[in-house]
């Protein structure tokens, strides 16, 4: 196979990757300039493949997330890789100039789940989501250009924030896999429910910090991140409305909703474009 037809093929498969496992927000929108929508749906398909080795591959995951990092640092090295993602991936990172640690953290937060399976309190769970969340928003800011240690800061907290609406959406199915990320401690004293509505207090928290990140992005990026905060705050509104019993049943966002939301995106460029007074 050609050069060209080995990255056309295993840019398809990054492709459907996204189109396959996609559910509360949209992670490459008609809004991302068309240039971009491809980084965005390589990176995701790394993003997916490798918590797919963590969660789905039974007793070998150790195993096989081990020579995944290391095929991640070989790409990053110089080497040439063989997977059809870190294929697609490489031309990528080299034309975004993107460095390894927000990849090999992604790996390495798999691996602890492998070794972690309940987190105590906030501090812990905190340093969890450090290595899970924070750098896939890094690696997006490094696409659209947008750098500098505030960006980051407020990037961090938005996939923080999304990633804890996330963990009290999916207590059942968490638990289904021997996971809580649920805290033990907000556990033992406000019951499996108090717990929930505890995480959804803190991703509100942590999403509005969304609001000054917008505000540093041009139009693009600020109206793909509205859709990341206003998804991640619409999950919390599910919830809510589930009584954060989401240990018995597992809240989604309504097709609606989610195209309620793209609207509220759009009127907000309206806005932008509007005329101010005379």
């Amino acid at each position: 196979m050609s050069g060209y037809a080995e990255l056309a093929a295993a840019d398809a498969y990054c492709r459907l990757l996204a189109r396959r496992h996609y559910e509360n927000f949209v992670v490459a929108s008609l809004l991302v300039p068309r240039r971009l929508r491809l980084h965005l749906a390589r990176i995701y398909a790394f993003c997916r493949t490798t918590d797919d080795l963590g969660d789905e591959s039974g007793p070998r995951a150790s195993e096989r997330l081990r020579r995944w990092r290391e095929e991640v640092e070989a790409l990053f090295a110089g080497g040439a890789p063989v997977h059809p993602v870190l294929v697609a991936l490489r031309e990528t990172v080299r034309e975004h100039s993107l460095p390894a640690a927000p990849f090999t953290d992604l790996i390495r937060a798999n691996e602890r789940d492998q070794q972690v399976g309940a987190y105590q309190d906030w501090d812990e769970l905190l340093a969890y989501c450090r290595l899970s969340a924070a750098p896939v928003g890094r690696m997006v800011l490094r696409l659209f250009g947008l750098e500098g240690a505030e960006a980051e800061r407020l990037s961090d907290d938005v996939c923080i924030g999304l990633q804890l609406a996330n963990f009290a959406q999916d207590v059942r199915v968490d638990a289904e896999k021997g996971r809580c990320y649920l805290l033990g401690d907000e556990v033992a004293a406000l019951g499996v429910a108090g717990a929930v509505r505890a995480h959804c207090r803190r991703a509100r928290d942590l999403l509005a910090s969304g609001l000054r990140l917008e505000a540093m992005a041009p139009w693009r990026l600020r109206a793909q991140l509205a859709l990341y905060r206003l998804g991640g705050l619409a999950i919390c509104d599910a919830i809510e409305r589930a009584e954060f019993r989401t240990d018995r049943v597992r809240p989604r966002v309504a097709a609606s909703t989610k195209l309620g939301l793209a609207a509220r995106v759009l009127s907000l460029r309206r806005m932008d474009a509007s005329p101010g007074p005379a």
